[in-house]
């Protein structure tokens, strides 16, 4: 996909690597749309970056999905840029009594409404490209987030057939494969020892510019390309 002139729309676009695509985005002279439930949030990007345009929505919500796709058509129907960012992480177990809520809404958020987005926007006749926020532990699960750990490795899934069943629209899908991040996903402070969102962010722009639409870091990148024995190492790594 082409790095600039876009008109991009990022879900969970204010903080961690949704934030940081947005600052990317913007320096590489796009006009970005960030989405959010929390509009304080948004205000806070927003004034970090004056230029971008936000737009409060509740993605856990389908009315709230369809009446974002219809703000944006009738607003927006340049956008040519969809960015499925927006995920939540529980650390939890099964003797967590409030374990299947917090299940239904990871799955709710993580794959639902992705999934949903995609339906609609494109309809959209300007879209050329979705990005898709998938994760490292799409391929090799990590135990203290079971439920997180399988929506990725799903919407990993359904990333590769959506590249495959929307070439005839033209519609490049591109797969962002994170590690663990600087972020607060899944809580303050449990992600303090990992890189930090700009480095991830240098370097899936660089694996765009060369064309490519897997984009991997760090130990994200080594799982996308482990066999099998790797990855069992690997699990049992990260789940001593």
């Amino acid at each position: 996909m082409q790095l600039s002139n876009n008109k991009v729309l990022i879900t969970g676009g204010a903080s961690g690597i949704g934030l940081g695509l947005t600052e990317r985005f913007i320096n590489e002279n796009n006009t970005v749309i960030i989405v959010g439930r929390r509009e304080s949030v948004l205000q806070e990007a927003a004034a970090k970056f004056p230029s971008v345009i936000t737009k409060v929505c509740d993605l856990a919500s389908e009315e709230d999905r369809v009446a974002l796709y219809n703000w944006v058509a009738e607003n927006h129907n340049d956008l040519n840029v969809l960015v499925n960012n927006a995920g939540i992480q529980n650390w939890m177990g099964f003797d967590d009594p409030d374990f299947f809520a917090k299940a239904t809404a990871e799955v709710t958020t993580n794959v639902l409404a992705p999934m949903h987005l995609t339906s609609l926007f494109i309809q959209l006749p300007a879209l050329k490209a979705i990005m898709n926020v998938t994760s490292g532990l799409a391929y090799v699960p990590f135990s203290k987030a079971p439920v997180y750990s399988a929506t990725k490795a799903f919407f990993h899934s359904f990333t590769m057939s959506s590249r495959y069943l929307l070439k005839a629209k033209n519609i490049e899908v591109i797969d962002i494969i994170p590690p663990a991040l600087n972020t607060d996903l899944g809580g303050k402070g449990l992600h303090d020892g990992q890189p930090p969102v700009s480095l991830f962010i240098d370097s899936i722009f660089q694996q765009l510019a060369e064309g490519k639409t897997e984009l991997s870091f760090g130990f994200a990148e080594a799982m996308t390309k482990a066999g099998p024995e790797d990855i069992k190492n690997a699990f049992n790594r990260l789940n001593p």
